[in-house]
């Protein structure tokens, strides 16, 4: 990473797309909330979960290949430029992930919302991502329906010579090992010409996989975990619902770029492959693939298992923190995250703001032999809030991995890997909040979870907050860029808050007294600065281009610098 004078000068953002736009007047149902985004490596793809279980998966309008093949080099250069600026995006397929569950054994009822999104390695032209909800996680295979039906065309397969003399037997072909479709084929090809010997092309037609939705061990699982419909066929794509009416009439591409909105249809067929279940007590609440491209680990509020992609019905324990009695529990895992270089390496957060490095080559149980990062120069004042508003809720990896960047509730921290004494940078989120923590706490808006981001360079970082407001930092700018999410991204400026009363004692600060007598009743019943039913919780930045994607409410936006 390194820090120019260019770096240093903050971005320029831009409005650039968005999708799904509520309509005015229009009553957003919770299902319909956005829960995950995700880019997958290359930023050609997007997935975006809900709370309703489901998936939708975007990709890169590619208008070089459509609208620009009669243009000339001039213009077909600066739309060149104007593309790799901010990519635009269209939809591609979406399907049901998850469905509402109850485990009967525990009486517990197991909602179908999709916490994390994790796209996997790509090996071929189908897409991998893995999903998951407080229980189960699922391996998804995307593939396009044209990739898919050219593997099986018969004008596209090599062709084989074959003898074909008047007195063929169907018997006589078998030595070219050809299957029964294929024998059933070359019957068609025989033609019987009296006193000659012909030669005949017959299409050799290769066998398409199956791919059946779910394996055997898993369909096994599947059952015993009590999961709805997964001896079903699976409706291919899913389920549409507002998704599809609204890209196409919402998708406005960038002013002097002038592209063509597609037909919104499935492109792509989607079958789930496998199925991690039963490996979770807690909810899960972090996934995270590693750099082998084989494994990946899973996190709850007290273990973290690794897995094996291709094996389902196993995985190890690494991390335990689960006390022998419960009462003695002092934190909770919050967020976990593998090193994007290291495969033997992982980070997790805690509820008491500690972030663990830890090397699973040193033991196979990793909660012991941990390096921790924690702020030793926070020693001051503490109050009923303290280790509240400390709690980890989400780290990143740098792309080189030298930085780990955290969120808790009142700030945003970057650490560097050589240093775990306490953060290199420290940029305040919700700083103008600290008065109103007491009714933060009453309404349980202080518990809330807000994901963080940075840039591919690992230079300017993002999160969100309330009202629907975007907070990028950089190197540098401590005070950093405030943008509302709208199609007219202005900056805004926070509220200072106003000055509080001193307080008599530390009881009056946890029942949320904040005036003395009945100075200025109306005071207690002030409005916050900030709209605390707009969240702005999930977010992504695109890894290899300034572009942010960000959900507000059932809307994605996306903005571009």
């Amino acid at each position: 990473m390194t820090l120019s004078a260019d770096s240093r000068a903050p971005l320029e953002w831009k409005f650039s797309q968005v999708l799904g736009e509520q309509a005015p007047g229009e009553d957003v149902q919770d299902v319909d909330i956005i829960s995950s985004i995700g880019f997958d490596k290359s930023g050609d793809y997007l997935a975006v979960g809900d709370r309703g279980g489901r998936v939708v998966i975007f990709e890169t309008l590619n208008e070089k290949d459509t609208s620009s093949q009669h243009l000339s080099r001039n213009e077909l250069e600066q739309l060149d430029v104007s593309f790799t600026r901010h990519p635009q995006f269209q939809y591609k397929a979406e399907f049901q992930s998850h469905e509402p569950e109850f485990d009967y054994l525990k009486s517990l009822e197991i909602e179908e919302k999709i916490n994390k999104l994790r796209w996997c390695a790509r090996q071929n032209e189908s897409l991998f991502i893995l999903s998951t909800n407080d229980k189960t996680i699922k391996l998804w295979k995307n593939r396009d329906v044209e990739a898919s039906a050219q593997s099986v065309q018969p004008m596209e397969v090599q062709l084989v010579q074959l003898p074909i003399f008047p007195d063929l037997d169907i018997w006589e072909l078998l030595p070219y090992k050809l299957s029964w479709e294929n024998l059933l084929c070359s019957i068609c090809f025989v033609h019987l010409v009296s006193g000659q010997v012909k030669e005949r092309r017959v299409k050799k037609i290769k066998e398409m996989d199956p791919n059946p939705l779910v394996c055997s061990e898993n369909a096994l699982l599947a059952e015993r975990s009590f999961m709805s419909g997964q001896d079903k066929p699976s409706v291919e794509n899913g389920y549409h619902l507002e998704w599809t009416e609204k890209i196409a009439a919402n998708i406005q591409p960038s002013q002097g770029v002038h592209s063509k909105t597609a037909s919104i249809q499935d492109t792509a067929r989607t079958r789930c492959r496998k199925v991690y279940a039963h490996g979770h007590d807690f909810n899960i609440n972090s996934i995270s693939n590693n750099s082998d491209g084989e494994t990946f680990i899973s996190a709850d509020d007290l273990r973290i298992n690794l897995w094996n992609l291709e094996i389902s019905d196993q995985c190890f324990n690494i991390i335990d923190m689960k006390p022998p009695n419960m009462e003695d529990l002092t934190e909770v895992i919050t967020s976990a995250e593998f090193h994007p270089i290291h495969c033997n390496l992982l980070a997790y957060s805690s509820s008491r703001g500690f972030i663990r490095l830890v090397d699973m080559r040193r033991s196979a149980l990793c909660d012991h032999s941990a390096r921790i990062f924690q702020n030793g120069g926070s020693q001051g004042f503490r109050s009923f809030f303290t280790e509240i508003i400390a709690s980890i809720s989400d780290i990143k990896f740098s792309k080189d991995g030298r930085h780990i960047l955290s969120r808790d509730y009142m700030t945003l921290k970057l650490w560097d890997m050589h240093m775990d004494s306490s953060p290199v940078a420290t940029f305040k989120v919700h700083d103008h909040l600290h008065p109103k923590l007491c009714e933060l706490y009453t309404n349980d808006s202080i518990f809330d979870k807000f994901d963080c981001c940075l840039s591919g360079d690992g230079i300017h970082f993002a999160t969100g907050s309330y009202s629907h407001l975007l907070r990028i930092f950089s190197h540098g700018d401590a005070e950093g860029v405030t943008i509302e999410a709208s199609k007219s991204p202005n900056r805004k400026p926070l509220r200072d808050a106003a000055p509080r009363a001193r307080r008599s004692s530390l009881s009056n600060l946890t029942r949320g007294l904040y005036r003395h007598g009945h100075e200025n009743s109306s005071a207690s019943t002030n409005e916050f600065s900030c709209n605390l039913r707009s969240k702005l919780l999930h977010l992504a930045w695109h890894p290899t281009t300034n572009l942010i994607a960000f959900a507000a409410g059932n809307s994605l936006f996306m903005y571009y610098a």
